[in-house]
């Protein structure tokens, strides 16, 4: 018999062979607790049927926290970036750990996770200060689903009871975008300081701020007007500046320069060699920063990010962000037709449906001019076309 259920005192029990092992003796895994035999019956059918399709997993005492320390050292370290890794490692050690880490990894449901969930989002705060955003808590769902889908596939459990959960869900932060009188206007503050060509360089091509500081001049081709894009930048919690290749094939890319911006660029390495040849006499090479600090070491991302803020504070564009520098890129791209699979391409997006769901506020106004660019199309034929 391959299983059966049991009575065991007030509740039920199901047993199920699991064949012979090294030394021919039979061995057989209890599943106990069920309040009627009935549910015995269900869960027996569950498991017998995993044991003919090959699905069947069998339990281990390892706990939720012993897992995902093994998930961190054994697949996080070797197969995301620093940054990512540092991320996965803040919300395991400091939230998942605590909360879930002494439960068995078999035994983990989506219900426990569900409540994790809310409990994060009324009291999550490490400091005791209220709960934390939806967007947040929804970091610690993709972290955890991540790492439970490991354990699927390395046969530690059936299925990831992470699908199972309805993670939070939370508004986009709003988009800023400027005009075209309004990219003038940020340019003209930030003509004369040293944040001019980054600013300018980010408006005019949609780069992420990573991509921005991360350009060697190696990777800029004044002749032909183009950037090659295929590393970004990162600072991690203990200070140290890295670079890494972006993140996906799509974020690896070649983005065309407009004239202008190819003229800035011109213009910010002559002034760097003349610079340099007034300090040390030496000349810019191709494996040099485009943009960094006057001894040549990188510029934190951050330094990127305040001197934007300030900027715009001081001169009006309250709210606006440096990525609203990316969406404001893209929406007068697409405000001018631009088809959306060329401003993707520009973007670094992995797919046109990022693109049209981040902009779709920008689509309606091009559905209107499709529907009235079709009727130009036909002025002058027969009022009754078909």
């Amino acid at each position: 018999m391959r299983g059966h259920v049991r009575r065991r005192g007030r509740t039920w029990a199901v047993v199920v062979s699991l064949g012979r092992d090294d030394g021919g003796r039979y061995r057989y895994q209890w599943y106990s607790g069920f309040r009627t035999e009935r549910e015995a019956e269900a869960k027996l059918t569950q498991l017998l049927r995993e044991l003919d399709t090959g699905a069947y997993v069998e339990p281990t005492r390892e706990t939720v926290g012993e897992f995902l320390s093994r998930w961190l050292r054994d697949y996080a370290k070797t197969n995301v970036s620093p940054r990512t890794y540092e991320g996965y490692e803040h919300i395991i050690v400091r939230h998942l750990v605590p909360a879930l880490g002494g439960i068995q990894l078999a035994k983990l449901t989506p219900a426990r996770l569900q409540r994790y969930y809310s409990d994060k989002l009324e009291s999550g705060r490490l400091n005791g200060k209220g709960g934390l955003s939806p967007r947040t808590v929804r970091h610690h769902h993709v972290t955890l689903h991540d790492a439970l889908q490991s354990a699927v596939k390395w046969g530690l459990l059936g299925r990831n009871p992470a699908d199972a959960v309805d993670a939070p869900k939370f508004e986009r932060s709003e988009m800023n975008t400027l005009d075209g009188e309004g990219v003038r206007n940020f340019l003209a503050a930030a003509s004369g300081t040293q944040w001019y060509p980054m600013v300018y360089l980010a408006l005019f091509t949609g780069l992420r701020r990573s991509e921005v500081l991360a350009l060697r001049w190696g990777d800029v081709d004044l002749d032909l007007s183009r950037v090659y894009v295929n590393r970004a930048v990162h600072r991690l919690r203990t200070g140290e500046i890295i670079f890494r290749t972006t993140k996906s094939a799509k974020s690896r890319r070649v983005v065309a320069l407009p004239p202008s911006a190819a003229l800035m660029l011109r213009e910010h390495r002559e002034s760097g060699q003349r610079r340099r040849e007034l300090v040390d006499g030496s000349t810019v090479d191709d494996q040099q920063l485009v943009f960094a600090r006057i001894d040549g070491s990188p510029i934190p991302p951050d330094s990127f990010s305040q001197a934007w803020r300030r900027l715009a504070r001081r001169n009006g564009f309250h709210g606006v962000r440096l990525h609203d520098a990316r969406h404001t890129h893209a929406t007068l791209l697409l405000k001018q037709d631009v088809h959306p699979k060329i401003v993707q391409e520009r973007l670094g997006h992995s797919t046109i449906a990022t693109t049209l769901d981040i902009y779709s506020h920008v689509v309606p106004g091009l559905q209107d001019a499709a529907a009235q660019a079709f009727d130009t199309v036909l002025k002058g034929s027969p009022s009754k076309v078909f």
